[in-house]
C-alpha cells in the first residue's frame, strides 16, 4: 500500500513537472519587470502595442515607443477591466493584458524589422495583417520620441473647454469631466455640428451652461487636466454626442437616443 501511494505521489510531481516545463514560453514569462510608462521605448513597449491591438484597445503603428495614443489604451484597457486607471504598465495590468492576450513576438518583431506595415488583431490570421512593404526597411523607433503636445487647439479653445467642463461637470467624477470634453471633442468631428469649439460650446440650447452663466465661472485645475486629457485621446463615453442626467432631464427626444453607458449622474448617447 504505501508503495502505491509513492508510485501515485511520484506520478504527480511528473505530471505537474511535465505542464509547467511544457508551457508556451510567453506564458511564463511576458514584459520585464520595469513598471512601462509614457515615454518609453524599446521591446516591452513593442510587446504592450501588440497586445493591447489584439484585443482592439489600439489601433496605431505599434513602433515600440510609449505616447499618447498608447497611454489612452492602456487607460481604456484599465478601465474596462476593473484595474486602478492610471496609465502605468505594472505588475496587475501586465498580468491581465497575459491573460486577456496573445503575442506572437516573432511574427512582430520581423515585421518591424523589414519595414512593414502591419497590425496584430486577434481573430485574423497573421498572413493577412502585413500591409504593405516600405522600402528602406529597418526599425527607426530607437529615433522616435513621444509626443507630448496637443495639436490643432488654441489657448483659447482649452480655456473655453475647460469653462464648460468646469460649468458643466464640476461636481462629477474625474472620468466624468472627461466625458463631457470628449463629447464637445466628439461634437466637433461630427457632421451635424458646428467646426468650431465656440461653436460646439455656443450651439444655442447646447449646454445647460451656457444658458445659465456658469460657463463664465473660473475653472480649476482639474477641468483643465481633464480637457487635455480629452484631447489627447481618451474618451470614456465610446463616442458619444449627447449626454443628459435623468434626474433632471425633461425632454422626451434626449431618452429616446441611443444610449451608450452611464458615468457619474450622466447618461452618454449617440
Amino acid at each position: 500500500m504505501i508503495r502505491k501511494i509513492k508510485w501515485h505521489l511520484w506520478f504527480a510531481v511528473l505530471v505537474a513537472c511535465l505542464f509547467i516545463c511544457g508551457k508556451p514560453a510567453e506564458e511564463v514569462k511576458a514584459f520585464s519587470n520595469q513598471v512601462i510608462q509614457r515615454g518609453a521605448v524599446g521591446d516591452d513597449v513593442i510587446e504592450l502595442q501588440a497586445r493591447l491591438q489584439y484585443i482592439g484597445f489600439y489601433n496605431g503603428k505599434i513602433d515600440g515607443v510609449f505616447g499618447w495614443n498608447t497611454y489612452w489604451a492602456v487607460r481604456n484597457f484599465q478601465y474596462e477591466y476593473g484595474l486602478p486607471v492610471d496609465g502605468l504598465v505594472g505588475e496587475s495590468t501586465k498580468a491581465k493584458l497575459v491573460k486577456v492576450s496573445k503575442y506572437h513576438e516573432q511574427f512582430v518583431k520581423e515585421q518591424i524589422r523589414k519595414g512593414n506595415s502591419f497590425t496584430h488583431y486577434g481573430g485574423t490570421p497573421l498572413s493577412q495583417q502585413v500591409k504593405r512593404n516600405k522600402r528602406g526597411g529597418g526599425n527607426s523607433s530607437a529615433k522616435a520620441t513621444a509626443s507630448n503636445v496637443p495639436n490643432g487647439f488654441s489657448q483659447n479653445d482649452i480655456q473655453l473647454m475647460a469653462n464648460a467642463v468646469y460649468g458643466e461637470a464640476r461636481g462629477e467624477p474625474y472620468i466624468g469631466q472627461v466625458a463631457v470634453a470628449a463629447v464637445i471633442l466628439n461634437r466637433l468631428e461630427h457632421p451635424s455640428f458646428p467646426d468650431t469649439v465656440a461653436g460646439v460650446i455656443f450651439q444655442p440650447g447646447a449646454f445647460t451652461a451656457v444658458a445659465d452663466g456658469q460657463i463664465w465661472l473660473t475653472p480649476n485645475e482639474t477641468a483643465k487636466k481633464a480637457v487635455l486629457d480629452a484631447i489627447n485621446g481618451w474618451d470614456p463615453t465610446g463616442g458619444a454626442i449627447y449626454y443628459f442626467n435623468p434626474s433632471t432631464a425633461t425632454s422626451a427626444w434626449i431618452w429616446n437616443r441611443p444610449q451608450i453607458k452611464r458615468i457619474g449622474k450622466h447618461i452618454f448617447c449617440k
